[in-house]
């Protein structure tokens, strides 16, 4: 038996929107609503409007949920300042990667992860396991929050036209309580885009009175709704990885070129410790293979699992995600390659696209970096 998709608070609206629909880690999320490459080039140009309600809210409070974190997790959380948030990594006993996360530290003695939809059981499930011994408390917290990303070089305009907040005083990866539109929310300056933006943590309640204050304010701006067609191709060309392609379990942080999330120099045990440690020795001696950029220098698109060779026909790794860039105007690839083939520039490599050898750049991440 089938259980049927789980539908954000704002799923009349999409609907309303006429939004094309996709089942993504259990619930019923907008893929687009129009043209995908309208919609990417909106956030690159003006914004554009996400509804992120699938993403997992996890509460960890208590005197302890510092230290908790700082063993349940690879990073040093009980040094994050309150209203900051850091990226960081749960990790398996082995080193694997169990999802990437965002915690922010909402007061002394509280502090919210988000974890990617289809991870966010096996994380609040490691979490409360990993928290036993320590005086927190973990709450599931989905539940409780409906998100909504504004992002794009107008964001900071639209949003101020909303909020008393000190928007220009909120750094990138810092968070603060405020309310916009008359609807409370954790303003937070984060994003998933590569470009300047917001992420609103509200009550599923308040959800759809903030999307039409957005959606009115940012009119003027051309702002437009965004599905999560094109939020791939905008993380794509901002060299952001996506748990199931470039992070899995099977890799390390190492493994991923994200080594600096290990904080190895914390108080303390963490679980994943010994089995990293082997594997930064062997990132800094012998990595297997990197994380690289391609271009395409045709027009044949790539996919995740399709293999990447060298002259000869030799096969040195594999795309972990591909897509047209709308920005760079040419087919664009991340692939984890042989560390001999990783250089930017280096020759001879291709994506073997269903028996053709077509050939690409390999270049550093990101593809694109905005403007500061």
């Amino acid at each position: 038996m089938t259980t049927a998709p789980r539908r954000t608070a704002l799923d009349a609206v999409h609907r309303a929107l006429g939004a094309t629909m996709t089942d993504f880690a259990g619930w019923d999320m907008p893929l687009r609503y129009g043209s995908e490459r309208d919609e990417h080039n909106a956030v690159r140009r003006t914004a554009g409007l996400f509804d992120l309600s699938h993403m997992g809210e996890i509460t960890v409070t208590g005197p302890q949920a510092g230290e908790a974190l700082d063993f349940a997790l690879v990073g040093h959380l009980s040094a994050l300042a309150v209203g900051r948030a850091r990226y960081t990594m749960i990790c398996a006993a082995d080193g694997g990667i169990l999802d990437d996360l965002i915690v922010y530290r909402l007061g002394e003695a509280e502090f919210m992860i988000v974890a990617n939809a289809a991870n966010a059981q096996v994380v609040l499930d490691a979490v409360t396991d990993r928290a036993k011994g320590f005086d927190a408390e973990v709450r599931d917290d989905r539940d409780g929050y409906s998100l909504i990303a504004v992002q794009g070089p107008q964001s900071p305009a639209i949003l101020k036209s909303l909020t008393d907040a000190d928007l220009d005083g909120l750094k990138y990866y810092a968070g603060l309580p405020g309310t916009v539109a008359g609807v409370s929310a954790l303003i937070a300056r984060t994003g998933y885009t590569g470009e300047d933006g917001f992420e609103l943590f509200v009550s599923p309640a308040d959800a759809e009175t903030l999307w039409q204050a957005l959606t009115e304010a940012g009119a003027p701006h051309g702002l437009v709704p965004c599905g999560l067609s094109c939020r791939d191709t905008l993380r794509l060309e901002a060299g952001m990885p996506l748990y199931g392609h470039e992070l899995t379990t099977a890799l390390t942080p190492f493994d991923a070129g994200l080594g600096r999330v290990v904080k190895f120099d914390k108080p303390g045990d963490f679980v994943g410790r010994e089995a990293l440690e082997r594997a930064a020795e062997q990132a800094a001696a012998n990595p297997p293979r990197k994380l690289v950029g391609l271009v395409a220098q045709g027009r044949r698109i790539p996919r995740a699992g399709y293999q990447v060779t060298a002259e000869g026909g030799t096969v040195i790794g594999e795309v972990t995600s591909g897509a047209p860039s709308p920005t760079l105007g040419k087919p664009i690839a991340m692939a984890y390659v042989d560390a001999a083939y990783a250089a930017p520039g280096t020759p001879g490599v291709a994506v073997d696209i269903r028996g053709s050898h077509e050939p690409y750049e390999v270049v550093a991440l990101p593809f694109y970096k905005r403007q500061r």
